[in-house]
C-alpha cells in the first residue's frame, strides 16, 4: 500500500474552504494545466454521490469514476475509485480549523497499484505528479479563498 500526504493552511474559515470544495466545479478548477478532462457526470457532493470523467496522461486516456463516502460538508469526505487504473485508491479530504478564520486543507491518498503492465504503468506516471498536482491545488485554493 502506498500512502501519500499533503497539507496547507489557507486564510478562510472551514466553512468556505468546504464549501469550496464540495462545488461541483472545483474539480475542473482544481485540475492544471495541461492536464484534459472530459467530464461524463459529476454529482453534487453528497454520500454516495459519482464523478465520472476520462483525463489524457499524455495520449493515454484514463477513465476515472469515483464514489464519495463519509461525507461530512464541515469537515471533508472521501473520494474512493470504483473504475480506474488502480487497485485500490482512496483520497481523504479533511478540513479542519486552525485559528480563526484559518484553515488546515490535509490530502492523503491510500493506493495499490494494479498488477496489470499497462495499468501499473499509469498508476506510475500518476503517482509521480502528485507533488505538482497538489502544489496547484494548494495555489488554486488560495487564489480562490483568501483575501
Amino acid at each position: 500500500m502506498k500512502i501519500y500526504k499533503h497539507e496547507f493552511r489557507v486564510t478562510a474559515p472551514v466553512a468556505e474552504v468546504a464549501e469550496f470544495h464540495g462545488d461541483t466545479r472545483a474539480l475542473k478548477l482544481l485540475t492544471p494545466p495541461p492536464l484534459v478532462v472530459k467530464f461524463h457526470e459529476v454529482e453534487s457532493l453528497a454520500e454516495g454521490s459519482l464523478s465520472d470523467f476520462t483525463f489524457w496522461l499524455g495520449p493515454i486516456p484514463v477513465r476515472w469514476k469515483a464514489i464519495h463516502k463519509d461525507v461530512d460538508l464541515n469537515s471533508g469526505f472521501k473520494d474512493i475509485q470504483l473504475e480506474g487504473p488502480f487497485k485500490f485508491w482512496e483520497h481523504t479530504h479533511t478540513f479542519l480549523e486552525s485559528e480563526s478564520d484559518r484553515t488546515i486543507v490535509r490530502d492523503e491518498i491510500k493506493a495499490e497499484f494494479s498488477n496489470h503492465p499497462y495499468r501499473r504503468l499509469v498508476c506510475r506516471m500518476m503517482w509521480a505528479n502528485l507533488p505538482g498536482l497538489f502544489a496547484y491545488r494548494k495555489s488554486r485554493t488560495k487564489l480562490a479563498l483568501e483575501p
